[in-house]
């Protein structure tokens, strides 16, 4: 399953036929079909293991003891590493070609995510970073609304990150305190892009 989820996501959800992981895995597409019973199935697993990996990969980030601002850049830097190769947003791909499991995929996205942004920003308060009048609830709803709009329409994954890079920066500013600021530059003076 490893070799299809990196298919998919290098190549395309839709491009990616069964003949080409079997190919790829040098088995037959009936070994395939005895563990998935269409390309759906398999899609559906892939993005269930994509979805456990980078939430994993959050949670040791968020475990590190970086600040909540560094710790959104940590976690823009995993996903750029994990979608490096991606020509595609395969988030695109997935809301094109195959809807239902994108609903899917975002519903427990957009769950994921609304508690990590709301603990990054409790901490951030605690940290004098974040202002303390900050409403999470609405702050949070703005954040996840932009991210998860442009991950739906770009069809770029380059293009994509060099958005995301730029709603980051946005969201920062707008609950940042002056000291926030002053690490907010110190982060993108740090950044590759």
């Amino acid at each position: 399953m490893l070799k299809a989820r990196d298919l998919f996501l290098k190549l395309g959800f839709k491009s990616v036929t069964m003949d080409d992981i079997a190919s790829e895995m040098s088995i037959s597409k009936k070994t395939i079909y005895k563990f998935f019973c269409n390309k759906e199935v398999l899609i559906e697993e892939s993005t269930t293991m994509v979805h456990t990996q980078i939430h994993d990969i959050i949670v040791g980030i968020i475990s590190s003891n970086y600040n909540a601002i560094e710790e959104n850049f940590e976690i823009r830097k995993m996903f750029k590493e994990m979608f490096k190769s991606a020509d595609t947003s395969p988030v695109y791909q997935l809301k094109k070609h195959y809807p239902e499991i994108f609903h899917r995929v975002i519903v427990r996205e957009i769950e994921e995510c609304n508690t990590v942004f709301k603990q990054n920003i409790a901490k951030g308060i605690k940290q004098g970073l974040y202002r303390k009048e900050i409403d999470i609830e609405t702050a949070v709803k703005f954040h996840y609304t932009l991210i998860f709009s442009i991950k739906e329409v770009t069809v770029s994954e380059k293009e994509g990150q060099k958005l995301e890079l730029e709603i980051l920066e946005y969201h920062t500013r707008a609950i940042a305190t002056p000291e926030g600021i002053k690490e907010l530059e110190k982060q993108l003076m740090n950044i590759e892009r």
